[in-house]
């Protein structure tokens, strides 16, 4: 019997929605490890984020103290590899956030274990095989962990939000001997806006180079966005050019969602941006080039000049 340890991203003392899909993950390997569920939160004053993470898992071990006022990756993996032993945990997860992608391999190399990144699943119905894509996407490998101790990243867009248990858990404190850290925290510039996070939102509108310039691409997109409630997402081009800031970027080198409508404009579908947004429930495509390859993808298609479209779908809407 393994148990398998869910690492809870926090945010403004609550638990991020990501999380709850990494949960469903750690559900279903426990199920196939014969283990509990058991949860880490880490971080100030997250009374709350614990107990609200005791709805989903059996044990919820938490780290509390001014080390983690900041998640700096150096003291969360500390931290995370403490939970391990708290929990006798064979299989680590988290979801593969931003913040996920820099704290879990720290951790795994503090407890010399193997990782998986970005997994989208198992790869088959027992034992713990799992998915992940490479090449941009294009081809979904089967990889199996072979050291005692099993740390994955998950996809968020792959998984539903787990429902709480039947049976809250148990929440206990769980103090960590740190060693003294190498980094510190210099500051954090927030980007505000009153529009849905990107990996949360359930309609994105993303703009591409067919906008030609920053202007236009704030001037049709962002009254879109603000008719059909969404989030803003940019094309790797568009933030390559400076016209808005990297955190808008969607693809494999920026943010991967799945939001229930997302509409590409000016968009050809590169490699690179079709693998941050393909798995989308729906997906419109407007551009003037009937031969790009968004539309291979792209539930529904519209062959037009956007500085003409766009205006027309404003107005219907």
């Amino acid at each position: 019997m393994s148990n398998v340890l869910i690492v809870a991203e926090v945010q403004n003392q609550t638990i991020k929605p990501a999380t709850l899909t990494a949960i469903t993950f750690a559900r279903e390997a426990a199920t196939r490890t014969g283990g509990q569920v058991h949860a880490v939160v880490i971080g100030q004053g997250i009374d709350g984020a614990a107990q609200e993470m005791a709805k989903y898992v059996a044990t919820v071990h938490a780290v509390d103290g001014d080390a983690y006022g900041h998640p700096l990756a150096e003291m969360y993996a500390q931290a995370i590899a403490g939970a391990q032993k708290a929990s006798n945990a064979a299989l680590i997860c988290m979801a593969a956030t931003a913040h996920g992608k820099d704290v879990l391999p720290r951790a795994a190399a503090l407890l010399e274990a193997g990782m998986a990144s970005d997994v989208l699943g198992f790869a088959e119905a027992s034992g713990l095989a799992m998915r992940r894509p490479i090449q941009a996407g294009n081809v979904i490998a089967t990889v199996e962990i072979t050291s005692t101790i099993k740390l994955v990243s998950t996809r968020p867009t792959e998984f539903e939000a787990a429902a709480p248990a039947a049976q809250a858990g148990t929440v206990g404190a769980l103090n960590v001997t740190l060693t003294a850290p190498k980094t510190r925290h210099v500051k954090f510039d927030k980007v505000t806006s009153e529009r849905p996070e990107l990996t949360d939102a359930r309609v994105v509108v993303s703009g591409g180079r067919g906008l030609k310039d920053a202007e236009s691409f704030h001037k049709l997109m962002e009254p879109l966005a603000d008719k059909l409630g969404a989030a803003i997402g940019a094309s790797r081009a568009v933030v390559d050019s400076g016209w808005v800031p990297n955190d808008l970027q969607v693809g494999q080198t920026g943010k991967v969602v799945a939001p229930e409508l997302y509409i590409a404009v000016g968009i050809s579908g590169a490699i690179q941006h079709v693998a941050g947004m393909k798995s989308s429930k729906a997906i419109v495509a407007i551009n003037k080039d009937a031969e790009a390859p968004i539309f291979q993808i792209a539930d529904y298609g519209l062959v037009a000049d956007l500085f003409k479209a766009v205006p027309e779908l404003m107005e219907k809407l």
